[in-house]
């Protein structure tokens, strides 16, 4: 019998995974949560074989998460269930460790097929994640593993200067909603939380000096 957990900021969310791994006799949930400290809790109270964690959660996102686990946890295998198809995303949590990573938007099937396979200590990543990493490595306008736009570049440097959202609008002719969209996905790329780690990543990747 596999032990898991399920850890999501989105009440139907877990009720919808929990209603679709208990058809299944040979996974057990032994507890679900609703922010990483719940999951945490979880972890420290039972013995869990895998954690199926959402990334973004209140008190202690997916990734911080992962790295607790795997430092406090190692026999417990982490598997990731996300919306987000990002390579910034993906490479921070195969740093992290995780051994799974699948996207929300597949069938039960691959779930059950991911947590089997976790449990049979063999690493599982979706079709869609893996392509997203294969073609991030073809990619050749790409800095590390990130390929951005050239106005995304833009924004970034000005981030990166100190600007607020009003004066790169000013400076780039755009509205501020635009500038927001750029910096929502830049966040999304590159995989960091905001604007203090992207000015990080912008340093760090030669798009400023210092």
């Amino acid at each position: 019998m596999t032990k898991i957990i399920i850890a999501d900021d989105h009440k139907i969310i877990i009720e919808g995974l929990t209603s679709l791994v208990t058809e299944n006799d040979n996974i057990c949930i032994v507890g679900t949560a609703e922010n990483g400290l719940e999951a945490l809790s979880l972890l420290e109270k039972n013995e869990v074989d895998i954690a199926v964690l959402d990334i973004e959660m209140p008190e202690i996102d997916g990734l911080d998460l992962t790295k607790i686990i795997k430092e406090k946890f190692p026999k417990t295998k982490v598997l990731i269930l996300t919306m987000h198809d990002e390579i910034g995303f993906i490479r921070k949590m195969m740093e992290a460790g995780v051994n799974g990573y699948i996207l929300k938007n597949k069938g039960k099937e691959e779930l059950i097929t991911a947590i089997n396979t976790l449990n049979d200590n063999k690493g599982y990543f979706g079709e869609d994640v893996k392509n997203t990493v294969m073609n991030s490595m073809r990619s050749k306008n790409v800095i590390g593993e990130i390929e951005l736009t050239k106005k995304e570049i833009e924004v970034l440097k000005l981030i990166a200067n100190g600007d607020k959202a009003s004066i790169i609008a000013e400076k780039l002719y755009v509205s501020e909603a635009t500038v927001n969209t750029h910096r929502r996905n830049l966040i999304a790329k590159t995989g960091v939380r905001n604007s203090i780690e992207l000015t990080k990543f912008a340093i760090k990747s030669g798009y400023i000096q210092i």
